[in-house]
Order: C-alpha cells, then structure tokens, then sequence
C-alpha cells in the first residue's frame, strides 16, 4: 500500500507548513519533478551549473527541507539536489507500493538518471544514508562516492529504543530557546524552524520495507567511496563496533565518530557535517 496523508486536511497543513519552511531555502532553487514508476519524485536544484554534484537525501519522515541549514555553504561550491524520498512526507507521491530494498534501490536509480550526470555524490542522514548505501551494495553507476550520517542499516534497530529516543529529542525541540542554547548542542533556531513540519508529518502514514540490516558480502560490493560519520552515543548501532566491522571488510569505507554526539548529530554539528560533505566530495576525485 502507498504511503498516504491520513486525510487531505492533514495533507493541506503539511504542505502549507512545507511552504513556509522553504522559504529558509538560502540560495536560488528550481523544483524538478522527476516521474519514475514508484510515482513523480521532488527534486530541489540548487548551485552552479559546473562540478559533480551532490545528491541530498533525508532522515526518516522528513523532507528534503531538513537540508536548508547546509545549502548555502554546499550550493556555493558544487551543484546540489535536494530529494523529498518517495513513500514519507514531502512532495513526491507514492503512486505504487516501495516494498522491497530492491524497490528503494530502482527509485534512486531512476532519479539519479534522470537528473541526467555522469557521476553524483550521494549524503544521506540516517535513513538517507541507508538508502545511498542500499543503492551502493547493488551498482556504482551514477555514483561518484557516498557519505553516510549516521545511516541505519549496520544494527537492528530496537523500536522500543529508538521511540524512546524519538521521544526525548521532541522534549527537547519543545523547549524554549534560551534554555535549548544551554543544555542542547546546536542552533535552536533550526529545531524550531522545522519543528512544525516535523509535527504536521506525524499524520502521514508511510508503508516502509522491513528494516535490513547489511550483510558482510553486500558491504564488500561496495566498489566506490564510502564516508561513514557516526554519533558516539548513537541510538541505533555502537559507533565503534560499525567502524571496527567495515574496516576488514572494504578498504573504499571510512569511517569518523564523532566524540559526545547522537543519532542527531547533524542538529548537534551542522557546521562539521557539513564541512565533511564537502571535504569528501573534494578529495575523493571522480
């Protein structure tokens, strides 16, 4: 079953609440809308018209929009493509069901041809990053390298655990700003800014694939270069045993933790994630 609003009044608020977030766009954009036969994906375009480009790809039930905090820095020096992932919140439309991994990687494959590159680089924040790497274990084409942010697909995620993560982190979205700038790592003003969409897609009911966790042989197909950034304390693997593991098995991945961070540690660190989507993509050459 294709992912769905619960109703169009849900539908009509997320998009109006979508609307007013991008207007915190910081550079000129145009809006692609890419058919594929998962149904039309959003692209956001955004940079120059020279160099490899950098493909964008969120977190769970976000939106391309969760990467407005990182446009201006990244869109300066390279082109960027921002993606609204089919089957959550945002503006592509799941017209037939993503059922399977192999499905989410025919998606991305289609997009990535269609924007119409030799090579892209792919960043992906958690689930994001699942889906570059999901696509990464199965062809190179298209693919200049991958960063991973925190991306799933290393352990079995606990639901109990990670709701009750989810949970805290939204505690600490709710609080006020001043006290945020105290005991929160990172700018308030982006947790407050997408904070409402965050809430207008909790009525968005998304019909994922199973959770899937790489297996040794699928991360040895891996034939470009892989970045993995990782919380310390993240909530859905130990950082230390996923960079032990993928150092014996794939020279072409990398792997930084970084010290007293969580699975949000693009909100805790916007400037060093950023800083390494860069520096990857300018010193890992095509």
């Amino acid at each position: 079953m294709p992912g769905a609003f619960t109703d169009r009044e849900a539908q009509e608020r997320y998009f109006a609440v979508y609307a007013r977030v991008l207007r915190e766009w910081p550079v000129p954009s145009e809006e692609l809308d890419i058919p594929t036969k998962f149904g039309p994906t959003r692209v956001r375009r955004s940079g120059p018209g020279h160099g490899t480009p950098i493909v964008l790809l969120h977190g769970i039930m976000g939106s391309s929009l969760s990467w407005y905090p990182h446009l201006a820095e990244l869109a300066a020096r390279h082109p960027v493509y921002a993606v609204d992932s089919i089957g959550e919140p945002g503006h592509s439309v799941e017209t037939v069901s993503v059922s399977t991994d192999d499905d989410l990687a025919a998606w991305l494959s289609e997009v990535l041809a269609a924007l119409g590159h030799e090579k892209v680089y792919l960043a992906g924040v958690s689930r994001g990053g699942y889906l570059a790497l999901n696509l990464a274990t199965r062809s190179a084409d298209r693919i200049a390298g991958v960063i991973g942010l925190e991306p799933a697909g290393f352990a079995e995620i606990s639901v109990p655990k990670f709701l009750l993560w989810s949970f805290r982190e939204i505690f600490r979205w709710l609080l006020p700003a001043a006290i945020q700038r105290r005991i929160v790592a990172g700018d308030p003003t982006v947790r407050r800014t997408l904070r409402p969409l965050l809430f207008a897609s909790l009525k968005y009911k998304a019909h994922l694939p199973p959770q899937h966790v790489f297996t040794d042989d699928e991360l040895r197909a891996i034939e470009v270069p892989v970045r993995l950034v990782l919380g310390e304390r993240s909530h859905i693997h130990r950082a230390s045993e996923v960079a032990a593991r993928v150092a014996k098995l794939n020279p072409r991945i990398s792997t930084e933790i970084v010290p007293r961070t969580t699975h949000a540690l693009t909100l805790q660190q916007p400037d060093l994630i950023t800083t390494h989507v860069l520096d990857f993509a300018e010193t890992d050459p095509v």
